[in-house]
């Protein structure tokens, strides 16, 4: 009982030392104020970052236009202590850090490091979310159209295609930019 008592202890003590340390947070936005919540923020100085990509755009009867657009829309990151949520949500244009009902998750930093560094050699678009299993669609090249599931072989992507006439299926390499996700239709339940 009293070894209970003393790891629940240092397990409160571990969390109230680690709720002052600084951590990444994905801060939930209104859709298209990404650029005005992170002024908001820096003017707060609250550490932010929104990562940011180019790209061409041409409306009818206009010239092209290079917009700089957020890689991830309605998200803004911010680097704060837990304790500190409320002076990101008191921001107006924040809905929420993203998180469970209970506590925000945060990011690790290694991940945020290296959207800086590539945002900064302007070598990152947007791409589709994909899983490993996922139903996938090719929509470029000599193979396009086809469908199957994503599968991962050391770096490199693969779709599998399966021939359920033969029961027998086969592994094409694809690059990842060349997959965009199937939408599954809806699924009718019985009563």
């Amino acid at each position: 009982m009293i070894e209970l008592a003393t790891w629940v202890k240092k397990k409160e003590a571990y969390c109230a030392a680690n709720d002052a340390v600084p951590q990444w947070f994905a801060a939930y936005t209104t859709p298209r104020h990404e650029k005005h919540v992170s002024e908001l923020l820096v003017e707060r100085q609250i550490e932010t970052f929104l990562p940011l990509y180019r790209t061409a755009r041409q409306w009818k009867k206009s010239s092209p236009v290079v917009l700089e657009l957020p890689l991830f829309p309605t998200y803004v990151f911010v680097r704060i202590a837990r304790h500190a949520r409320g002076a990101v949500l008191g921001v107006p244009g924040v809905l929420s850090i993203v998180g469970s009902a209970r506590e925000s998750w945060p990011l690790p930093d290694f991940e945020i490091e290296i959207l800086r560094s590539a945002a900064q050699l302007g070598k990152v678009e947007p791409h589709a979310y994909l899983r490993v299993g996922e139903r996938v669609r090719i929509k470029a090249g000599v193979m396009k159209g086809l469908e199957g599931v994503l599968a991962r072989k050391k770096n490199e992507f693969r779709v599998v295609l399966t021939l359920d006439a033969i029961m027998r299926s086969v592994a094409l390499e694809v690059d990842a930019e060349d997959l965009e996700p199937v939408d599954m239709p809806a699924v009718r339940m019985a009563c």
